[in-house]
């Protein structure tokens, strides 16, 4: 099989680690002294915390705007920065970092490589991973049956599916696959969910109308045939274990930060201050 050609390297003025508020802003700062840059972030779309965690919730503490949502922020710095000369790699996570002679050499983990000028980390706590689903027996079935996020809905179509999770994207996704799934089994510790109380409500009068079902418990194991997951096991809070059938199991816990490979590139970092220590670097000509 011949093997993949990899791409050429991308050479720009300044790299900026970080596709959040911070991140866009730099791009718009770059831009007014004429500075090309490229942006980079592990996330699917920009917005960084505000976009993962918390789109819809008021911020406050914009100078010059009394109130703004988080997904508002992130449309008016895009809006911001449209007149200048940017590009937007998301699903990138910054993963080596060599200083040369005339600047830095970064790569990524989609393989793209960056030879700049300059690098800005505008990174905030890190990138945004999901929070893993701690259960034996998984291992076979991630990326295939067991998914962290819908990257098409087509492959829930008809299906036997069940959600974990009781956040906005849990409940967001149970009210979306309800139109598409066979079947929709969304599975919570609890009733005391961390999601829009209008979307619960909906949530909960399709369960009463029999259009979806709503269990309290937790994830607790899987059944599989061959190499086919086919029931998830369902402990509640007696201990009482239930079995459902499954085709797709969708993990919705949320969200958490992880510095990632920034953490070992030798950087002093004291709250906002970053100091290089190139002595860590491999240097090169």
């Amino acid at each position: 099989m011949p093997q993949r050609k990899k791409p050429p390297a991308i050479k720009t003025d300044v790299l900026v680690i970080g596709a959040g508020p911070c991140g866009l802003f730099q791009v718009f700062e770059l831009g007014l002294q004429g500075i090309d840059c490229h942006v980079i972030d592990a996330l699917s779309e920009p917005g960084g915390q505000c976009a993962a965690l918390y789109p819809d919730k008021p911020i406050f503490d914009i100078p010059g705007i009394p109130e703004c949502g988080a997904r508002e922020l992130t449309e008016r710095l895009l809006a911001q920065i449209k007149p200048f000369n940017y590009t937007l790699h998301l699903g990138q996570t910054a993963t080596s970092l060599r200083v040369l002679k005339t600047g830095f050499v970064m790569t990524t983990s989609g393989g793209l490589e960056f030879r700049c000028k300059a690098i800005v980390i505008a990174g905030g706590v890190g990138s945004f991973q999901p929070v893993p689903l701690k259960i034996p027996g998984i291992d076979p079935f991630m990326d295939t049956q067991i998914q962290y996020a819908v990257r098409d809905v087509e492959q829930y179509r008809g299906k036997d599916v069940v959600i974990l999770g009781g956040g906005d994207s849990a409940l967001d996704w149970t009210l979306e696959l309800v139109n598409v799934a066979r079947d929709v089994t969304l599975v919570h510790r609890s009733r005391n969910f961390r999601a829009q109380a209008a979307r619960v409500e909906e949530m909960l009068a399709l369960h009463e109308r029999g259009r979806m079902t709503f269990l309290e418990g937790r994830a607790s194991g899987v059944c599989a045939v061959g190499d086919t997951m086919t029931e998830v096991e369902i402990t509640d809070a007696a201990g009482e274990v239930k079995l459902l059938p499954v085709d797709q199991l969708l993990v919705l816990f949320g969200l958490s930060p992880k510095l990632g490979p920034i953490a070992d590139w030798g950087l002093q970092m004291d709250r906002n201050q970053v100091e290089v220590d190139t002595e860590r670097f491999q240097s090169s000509v």
